[in-house]
């Protein structure tokens, strides 16, 4: 008899043991599931990436045969819209060009 009980037990500890991994493998893939779900719900579109519109120069032109002064004065005053970061280094270089070709 002592043989049987120790069958029997083994085999319900066995069984509970089997039983609980499964219960537990089975509320893992219905979570799973569940998330896989919720993520195909939610809408799938990325919001429209505008560029900002490019900066308008803060600066007078260059008139045509200005003095060496007033082009000292425009570069002096386009290096600090530079450095303010207003402009870009390339933004820079090209107000720098046409102001010296003037």
């Amino acid at each position: 008899m002592p043989r049987l009980m120790r069958t029997v037990a083994r085999t319900a500890v066995v069984a509970g043991t089997a039983t609980a991994v499964s219960n537990r493998v089975s509320r893992r893939q219905a979570g799973r599931w569940n998330d896989q779900a919720q993520q195909e719900a939610a809408p799938q579109y990325a919001e429209p990436q505008y560029a900002p519109p490019p900066p308008q120069p803060a600066y007078a032109a260059p008139a045509a045969g200005a003095s060496t002064d007033d082009k000292l004065a425009q570069l002096s005053q386009l290096g600090a819209l530079r450095d303010a970061g207003v402009l870009t280094d390339i933004e820079f270089e090209v107000q720098k060009s046409k102001i010296l070709s003037s």
